[in-house]
């Protein structure tokens, strides 16, 4: 093995160890053994250099590796994954990294790396992967990501990152995730046509998606819930059959659902959540199709249209949850027998005498099973004959 990697190694094995204390990852690492390409766990090489460095175990159960990033690591030029698995480590990301330039995959998930993320990382232009989620960082992002034109796949969840989301993404990306920070602001207004994964939950983004979304036709995944947007619900994006999972609640979304149109089919799991707005207008038949439907927590008026009803029975809809709405009507017949895996929950409503009870409502929903009829007394009386 080249004498370069040799000493990173060295360096690499004082500076991190195993959790437990004893015997573990690194019981492998003996550096009188002819050549540590042969006999490290999770050394990879590539004739005499070091091409992957896959350090901590990654097994389901494992505490993984506690102590610090080696600046050492940036010794290793020919490297071109390295990947830390979840556990303790502590302390900032080596702004050495960003030398190595033939890096395609950095993941460092899931332990508790601090400081910001050196803006050296942003300059790899060959990078593929870049996954730092469910760490400890802080400090805002670059405006943008000019220099990462091979970047795939860009994973910055569960940080504590701040200030606005970058102007300007890779345009190649396919999987993108800012979910769980503090970011603010508004999403970029020309997003990577090539998205299919979109996860900027829980922060504190802000504007409406009116036209931003309709250029990703190969998105399957979307969730901004927990967000400040607004403004009216995107018709297009329900027009995709394509898009298996839209998760928009507990934002401020207005006006009404999708107009009424043959559903797409959906892939099985499908999962649709617009709980927690302020929707309202009657239930149309757009989401006849999702396996999973929470429209709970809006002001939603009139009645439930038969077809999701059917779709429960035939056990294509397994949850429907429409509580706390003014709707006015469920149409099934009291002693209906629904499936056993279905989830149905209408309370609290103005239905006077809902046919179905409590049973597969969750606790949030509380114990009402209609509202007090003067809550009810604004709507039109022809909804309520």
């Amino acid at each position: 093995m080249d004498a370069a990697d040799v000493a990173a190694l060295r360096r690499i094995r004082v500076s991190l160890w195993d959790v437990e204390g004893r015997p573990g990852f690194f019981s492998s690492w003996d550096f009188s053994a002819v050549d540590p390409c042969d006999s490290f766990a999770g050394v990879t090489c590539s004739g005499s250099r070091v091409s992957v460095l896959e350090l901590g175990t990654g097994l389901s159960g494992s505490p993984g590796l506690a102590g610090y990033l080696s600046p050492a690591i940036a010794w290793l030029g020919e490297l071109n994954q390295l990947i830390l698995f979840g556990g303790a480590v502590a302390g900032p990301i080596p702004p050495e990294l960003g030398s190595l330039r033939n890096l395609r995959v950095l993941s460092l998930t899931g332990n508790r790396l601090t400081g910001e993320i050196p803006a050296r990382i942003f300059g790899l232009g060959n990078l593929h992967t870049l996954d730092l989620s469910r760490n400890r960082l802080s400090g805002s992002l670059p405006p943008a990501f000019p220099l990462l034109g091979q970047l795939r796949v860009l994973v910055l969840a569960g940080n504590g990152l701040q200030g606005e989301m970058p102007r300007f993404l890779p345009e190649q990306l396919f999987h993108l995730d800012f979910s769980h920070n503090n970011l603010s602001g508004t999403l970029p207004s020309r997003m990577p046509a090539t998205l299919r994964y979109l996860s900027a939950a829980n922060n504190r983004l802000t504007g409406d998606l009116d036209g931003l979304l309709d250029p990703l036709s190969e998105l399957a995944y979307l969730d901004l819930s927990a967000n400040q947007f607004g403004g009216p619900l995107p018709d297009s994006l329900f027009n995709r059959s394509s898009v298996t999972s839209i998760l928009l609640q507990r934002n401020n979304f207005t006006g009404t659902l999708p107009r009424s149109q043959p559903p797409p089919t959906k892939a099985p799991g499908s999962t649709v959540d617009l709980s927690h707005n302020s929707l309202e207008g009657e239930l149309t038949a757009a989401f006849i199709g999702v396996e999973v439907l929470y429209l709970n927590n809006n002001r939603l008026t009139g009645g439930v249209p038969k077809e999701y009803i059917s779709s429960v029975e035939a056990g294509s809809m397994e949850t429907l949850y429409l509580q706390h709405n003014f709707l006015t009507e469920f149409p099934m017949e009291v002693g209906t027998s629904l499936p056993d895996t279905a989830a149905v929950c209408v309370s609290y409503n103005c239905i006077s005498e809902p046919p179905i009870g409590l049973s597969t409502c969750p606790t949030s929903a509380g114990d009402q099973l209609s509202r007090p009829p003067e809550q009810c007394s604004w709507l039109p009386s022809k909804l309520l004959a």
